[in-house]
């Protein structure tokens, strides 16, 4: 058979758009082809409502800019990871989990194909020390045997020496200990400290003012301690390494002056990154942070580094000083298409920032300008080295990804984040060298920065040792729970964290949705159980339709609010708003639900919440699942539970209809039977039902744990209100009482002594109210008036009292 398409194509400046036709042959009894016969023609659909567009906030511009990837939906993507040499913090946790949270926008709701980088600093200035610090510590303590006063003496003149150059910055020139007069002058620093003022003055000066003087002050008492240890014969070598333990803050400072340089074992410092690295990933493992596409370390590039920053010199921006590569930001800023700063131009001279960003270990002379920063450091004893053009050395900080997230992802990305204190001078100088040996504008296209971290208002830092472990924070509160607390405010804005928000705001968000889901899983196993209700009866109606625009308005909410530069608060606010409209869908009269709508919502719900990474436990099935105890392993629990719970479920619904039917005598110990069965036996079950307007039950699996917990607040404020009535009944009674007390005097010797003052007034008449006053002059009309009022309230007073005074008799 022939078959011929016919394209009409109308003019692009016509209305309507593209018309199309097709031909088809018709074939007459014998099989011949008569006359043909077409189909109508058809038109491409006009789109009412355009899908919004992905607009990032770009550091690079402080705007939302549009989201366009260099290769289709391919997207190129480097996040700094952590410099390995202490546990992981809450600052980590809120880095880490929200570029989780905008990673898994991009890959699983947005479909991007993204290739998501990070590395792993495991050599650093902040290493070597740390690694140091713990070598010639632990070598004080294996070679300490006893409690001497040589040991004694060792930690008190490293503590005067930390007093010196760590204490002394944060104090008044006034109050500066002169050298040997530490001890002396101590005790009135102390005191001193506990002023709120005065320490804050400190902290202006520096800082660290407040983690030095906590760390001198510790040691100082320590070697109290140990000084009347010695003294009193206990040289135990327990004592002495107690002693070391507290001082070794202050005593690690004077160790490395004296020993560091000699540390030839350079395992010491692969080993401290190492331990802290895997300790790193055990942690967003348990908050749920995915792993890298491709992981790097800085170790394993360290000839790529050297090659690196070799182009750098030969593209004429970079220079050698003693064995040390440098930077030329001026040569670099000169140039055409070169700009340096392109985050912050605002910090280019801020030497604090410089300064902590070259590290504690480097050496700022022979540069050209105060902004210049290492490519290439020279290795001083005591540091690891490897071999380059210069001589041994190891490579800077900010080199090291620039190196690394060329190696893997080319001459440039399409975005780079990490957090907001990396801005400058890290990842302005990440930029600068990197568009200095591609020789190209633009390194990255999008720069994300994280917001800080602020907990119970004052700004985490492990530097000043003001931080809360991911560890700590994982006993108190669950991974969903941290993730929720970061959902619920802007990726890029400072993140307040507090015992409120997490007890408040977070804990309601959660309930509100195990809640939601609980209910509608209930009802759809009810539905399922019961099987279509083949009545005749349309169930799509007006609230059905209403719940169906809400759930397509949310759909087109969500998207935009995700669209917006990841505004994930609002679209968590999308969502609850959802469940709110469905819960009062669920309490509609009469019970007729469209349950399979109910589903599509939750499952949407469900998805998205699993989307952000707030999923737990089982991946199948509506909600974002719970997880399950070790004891129960695989089992589930509804599937086995739910028939014999339905029976149990369907015999006490028929209990309680009953007795309430009935009426009789063994209604009421029916009933308090039938709740006894849902308040105490299903409970360590975790079994809640639920009773609905219909008398029917709804069945929910519910955690024991969170049944019994549920039951005994709804005890404890059971028992609160049963005391807040007897006590608002009790201050009824006193109330009661003392207005009876009150009406004890006879209306008649009211304003007679002694319920008066003697000579108050000189004369009464027969129902005792005063004519005069005591020099006899009669009453004006407005007092006597007055006393009128108040002598009929005592008349009723008193005939109250006199009622309850025979009641009370009787």
């Amino acid at each position: 058979m022939l078959v011929r398409l016919r394209l009409v194509l109308h003019h692009p400046r016509r209305p309507p758009s593209r018309l199309f036709s097709v031909y088809t042959p018709r074939l007459n009894p014998l099989g011949n082809t008569s006359m043909a016969v077409q189909q109508p023609p058809w038109a491409l659909p006009t789109q009412k409502s355009p899908e919004p567009v992905l607009k990032l906030y770009n550091s690079l511009t402080r705007t939302k800019t549009e989201f366009v990837p260099i290769n289709g939906r391919r997207v190129k993507w480097y996040n700094c990871g952590p410099t390995v040499y202490d546990s992981s913090h809450m600052g980590h946790a809120r880095n880490y989990v929200t570029q989780d949270i905008l990673r898994r926008i991009m890959t699983d709701y947005f479909g991007y194909d993204v290739h998501f980088v990070m590395n792993i600093t495991d050599i650093d200035d902040k290493i070597i020390l740390r690694a140091r610090h713990n070598h010639l510590i632990s070598n004080l303590r294996s070679e300490t045997v006893s409690l001497s006063p040589a040991l004694l003496e060792q930690v008190r003149a490293a503590w005067a020496s930390y007093v010196q150059s760590k204490v002394s910055k944060g104090l008044p020139e006034s109050e500066r200990p002169p050298a040997g007069n530490e001890e002396r002058q101590w005790p009135k620093l102390v005191q001193r400290f506990q002023d709120k003022e005065w320490r804050q003055q400190g902290l202006q000066k520096d800082e660290k003012f407040e983690m030095h003087f906590n760390a001198a002050s510790a040691t100082h008492v320590a070697v109290v301690k140990a000084q009347g240890l010695l003294e009193s014969g206990h040289t135990d070598v327990e004592h002495a390494h107690t002693l070391i333990d507290l001082a070794k803050d202050v005593l690690a400072l004077t160790l490395d002056k004296q020993f560091g340089s000699s540390v030839s074992d350079h395992t010491i410092f692969r080993s401290l990154a190492a331990f802290w690295e895997a300790d790193f990933f055990k942690d967003m493992h348990r908050l749920r942070v995915r792993d890298p596409d491709t992981l790097t370390r800085v170790t394993e590039y360290v000839p790529e580094i050297v090659s690196f920053v070799e182009g750098i010199v030969k593209n004429g921006y970079g220079y050698e000083v003693d064995g040390s590569v440098y930077f030329d930001t001026r040569a670099f800023d000169k140039a055409d298409n070169h700009s340096y700063a392109k985050l912050e131009p605002w910090s280019k001279g801020n030497r604090e920032l410089l300064e902590e960003g070259e590290g504690a270990l480097s050496v700022a002379t022979g540069r050209r300008s105060a902004a210049d920063f290492a490519l290439w450091k020279a290795s001083k004893p005591g540091e690891p080295s490897w071999p380059s053009p210069w001589g041994p050395g190891r490579p800077g900080w900010h080199i090291e990804c620039s190196v690394m997230a060329s190696a893997i992802l080319g001459d440039s990305m399409d975005i780079h984040s990490g957090g907001i204190d990396l801005a400058f001078p890290h990842h302005d100088n990440e930029m600068a060298q990197s568009e200095a040996y591609h020789d190209c504008p633009a390194w990255v296209n999008y720069f994300i920065h994280t917001g800080h971290l602020h907990i119970e208002g004052l700004k985490m830092s492990k530097s000043l040792k003001n931080f809360i472990t991911i560890d700590e924070i994982l006993q108190r509160f669950t991974a969903r729970q941290l993730r929720l607390a970061f959902l619920t405010q802007l990726w890029n804005a400072k993140v307040d964290f507090s015992e409120s928000l997490m007890t408040g705001e977070v804990r309601g968000i959660e309930i509100a949705f195990n809640n939601f889901f609980t209910n509608v899983k209930a009802l759809v196993s009810q539905a399922e159980a019961e099987g279509p209700k083949l009545d005749g009866k349309n169930r799509f109606q007006q609230p059905e339709r209403e719940l169906t625009d809400s759930l397509h308005a949310s759909q087109d909410a969500f998207r935009a609010a995700l669209c917006d530069s990841f505004n994930t608060p609002e679209a968590i606010n999308i969502l609850r708003e959802l469940v709110s409209k469905t819960n009062v869908y669920l309490k509609t009269p009469g019970g007729n639900l469209e349950i399979g709508l109910v589903q599509r919502v939750a499952r949407w719900v469900g998805d998205m919440l699993r989307m952000f990474g707030l999923g737990e436990g089982e991946t199948q099935g509506i909600g974002w699942g719970q997880e399950r105890s070790a004891d129960e392993g695989s089992i589930n629990r509804e599937e086995i539970l739910m028939p014999y719970l339905r029976t149990l479920s369907s015999f006490r619904d028929g209990v309680r209809r009953l007795a309430i039917a009935k009426g009789d005598g063994a209604l009421k110990d029916i009933l308090m039977l039938s709740d006894k069965l849902r308040d105490v036996d299903l409970v360590p079950l975790g079994v809640a039902l639920d009773d609905q307007e219909d008398g029917r039950a709804l069945v929910k699996l519910v955690s024991p744990e969170e049944l019994v917990n549920a039951r005994e607040e709804k005890r404890a404020q059971a028992e609160a209100k049963a005391a807040r009535k007897a006590a608002s009944q009790e201050a009824e009674r006193q109330k009661r009482l003392a207005a009876l007390e009150k009406g004890r005097v006879p209306p008649q010797e009211l304003f007679k002594p002694p319920n008066v003052p003697e000579g108050t007034y000189g004369s009464w008449d027969e129902a005792g109210l005063p004519l005069t006053d005591k020099e006899g002059k009669e009453l004006s009309k407005s007092a006597s008036k007055k006393l009128q009022k108040e002598l009929g309230l005592q008349k009723k007073r008193h005939e109250d009292f006199l009622e309850w005074q025979t009641q009370q008799q009787q």
